[in-house]
């Protein structure tokens, strides 16, 4: 599929997605579908600004890893 390069004046007319109907918004954000069997549960947590950085360092994947640390850690705590 082959698309013109923008120009300019394609720019300069452009919207971000948060400027158009909410309606649009919804059809064009991907939204992840109802999981099979839902394992996991979502919360907030807080983390220094040197950690959560040191983590999102280590790549894709960081959040299961960090799962896995703290599952390890609740193991030998038994």
């Amino acid at each position: 599929m082959d698309h013109d390069e923008w120009t300019d004046a394609d720019f300069s007319k452009a919207k971000r997605l948060t400027q158009m109907p909410e309606s649009f918004q919804q059809r064009i954000q991907k939204v992840r579908g109802p999981q099979k069997a839902p394992r996991k549960i979502q919360t907030t947590i807080r983390f220094d600004p040197d950690v959560l950085a040191a983590l999102k360092a280590t790549g894709r994947g960081w959040q299961t890893r960090v799962n896995d640390a703290l599952r390890e850690w609740l193991k030998q705590q038994t």
